[in-house]
């Protein structure tokens, strides 16, 4: 799945060509993807001038002049593609001004579009509900300690808990997680404000350096453009099972499984 720098990657490659410029057409090639699509999209984007474009958690957002904005998420496989050479069956929406194409491709269909008006942004359940965004000044050791304090639950799936914190998917928790130095299985409560210290700056490290270098090539993954992301080839951890650990005095990386998902970590330098 797309995780936060995927989508910021994808965000700022459509910014590129898509904003400040007007939608000539909008064409929707199925009635649905995860769930139907805005009855009124089309009629909202035709003729709409792109504002600007964000990002909140692993949702991107296309602005609009007429206060509308686009909400995209790209589910396990969704992609935009630029000017893409051919048609494909898997592009189920379609915005064109009048120098580009772009498409939103996804072959399993677990993407969604919603459309909302500006002020109801903050208050549309899938935002309301949200933690900080990691890049924020919001995320602080302090804000951590708060939302785990006395939790008996592991450290990795508090941080994976999109109340607590906005965007983290499992690549950039387990990497955090062994720059910080913390073991994943350790209860949120139990981790001490130094490690908490440690854990913000590195999660917003591993963040920035992956969207430096395109995001995480993973199975569907590409740019808008169609370059693939190179991060994965700087994992320390995941997917790395019974190589050694990149510290020194690392051990060799384990892989577990919590609550249905894999973990990968150092057990010797992990506490």
């Amino acid at each position: 799945m797309p995780e936060l720098p995927e989508v910021e990657t994808t965000v700022r490659g459509l910014a590129r060509f898509l904003e400040g410029e007007r939608i000539v057409s909008v064409r929707v090639n199925r009635p649905d993807m995860r769930r139907p699509f805005p009855p009124d999209l089309v009629q909202a984007m035709t003729g709409a001038t792109v504002s600007s474009l964000s990002r909140r958690a692993k949702y991107g957002l296309i602005h609009t002049d007429r206060d509308h904005a686009l909400v995209f998420h790209l589910g396990m496989s969704g992609r935009w593609r630029i000017d893409p050479e051919d048609a494909d069956k898997h592009d189920h929406l379609v915005l064109a001004t009048r120098e580009h194409v772009f498409a939103l491709n996804d072959p399993r269909r677990f993407g969604s579009v919603d459309l909302l008006l500006a002020p109801e942004l903050d208050a549309w359940p899938p935002f309301a509900a949200l933690g900080p965004e990691p890049l924020g000044d919001a995320l602080t050791a302090e804000h951590l300690r708060e939302a785990t304090q006395g939790r008996k639950q592991a450290i990795k799936l508090l941080l994976l808990d999109q109340r607590i914190v906005a965007g983290l998917g499992n690549i950039y928790v387990c990497e955090a997680l062994w720059q910080a130095g913390i073991n994943p299985r350790k209860a949120g409560g139990r981790v001490t404000m130094p490690q908490l210290r440690r854990l913000v700056p590195a999660i917003k490290d591993v963040l920035t350096r992956s969207i430096r270098d395109g995001g995480s090539t993973l199975r569907d993954f590409a740019q808008p453009d169609g370059n693939l992301g190179y991060f994965a080839t700087r994992f320390h951890v995941y997917g790395r099972e019974g190589e050694a650990c990149h510290h020194e005095d690392g051990g060799t990386v384990r892989r577990i499984v919590q609550s249905g998902r894999s973990t990968w970590f150092c057990p010797v330098c992990q506490k």
